[in-house]
């Protein structure tokens, strides 16, 4: 199962960072890193820097934007020490984050996204994701350089695996399959053409639709609820029309 936890690195500014990520990765057994639009890559020092892991290097994936990284995942749990005006669920302790995503991985994908170096991830991309993780540090001085913390979350997921060898598979909480973040795009889409066919985005300043994917992504709502969600939507625009 390890072999579907993502990490993803959003515009990292030293390429450096990556080598150090891929390396701390591959202790951990992952290999599944995507990075977007990386400001210099390849470069040698990613590489250097990357020691033994330098086949995670040469095999990552390289995308211009986030949502190309994480549309085959049902997870997506973005790392910030901020929490922001639209906060979704939060993960405290990445042992708890670990435990949850490991009941997700039989489901497909799951990514766990780093921002950049200075300011970390950006709003917009913060509602890209599904959860949000902090990684608990000194209140004086929490700052983790970005391998540091792509190492607790490997570390951490690794001693999942371990816990789980043996152990019963546990059921997702969903009553099926979640949808992935390209059915979860769609159905947003979906939902904007809904509501302003409608006449219902009449006030730009009021976010109506970020505290409507708010509440869809806090509820986690699984493949065939979104499927009968779409479906209310397509008789409330046929309704309008007159159909």
């Amino acid at each position: 199962m390890l072999d579907r936890i993502r990490i993803v690195l959003v515009q990292t500014f030293h390429p450096g960072n990556i080598g150090a990520s891929a390396r701390a990765m591959k202790t951990m057994g992952l290999s599944d890193l995507v990075l977007v639009a990386p400001r210099q890559f390849p470069d040698e020092e990613a590489t250097r820097l990357a020691a033994g892991a330098a086949d995670l290097i040469e095999g990552c994936r390289v995308v211009d934007s986030l949502p190309e990284a994480i549309g085959d995942c049902v997870q997506v749990i973005g790392a910030s020490a901020r929490l922001r005006s639209l906060p979704l669920p939060c993960y405290h302790e990445p042992d708890q984050m670990a435990a949850e995503l490991w009941r997700r991985l039989p489901e497909g994908p799951v990514a766990i996204v780093f921002g950049r170096e200075r300011y970390g991830l950006t709003n917009e991309e913060i509602g890209h994701c599904t959860h949000q993780l902090n990684i608990p540090a000194n209140p004086d001085y929490g700052v983790l350089n970005l391998s540091q913390a792509v190492q607790i979350v490997a570390y951490e997921a690794f001693r999942q695996s371990r816990a789980q060898q043996g152990e019963p598979q546990q059921m997702p909480k969903a009553s099926g399959p979640y949808p992935t973040m390209e059915q979860l795009d769609h159905f947003y889409a979906h939902l904007h053409r809904a509501l302003d066919g409608a006449g219902f985005l009449t006030q730009p300043h009021a976010r109506t639709e970020a505290h409507l994917r708010a509440l869809f992504t806090r509820s986690e709502p699984s493949r065939k609820e979104l499927s009968i969600l779409r479906g209310v939507l397509n008789a409330l625009e046929s309704s309008s029309r007159g159909d």
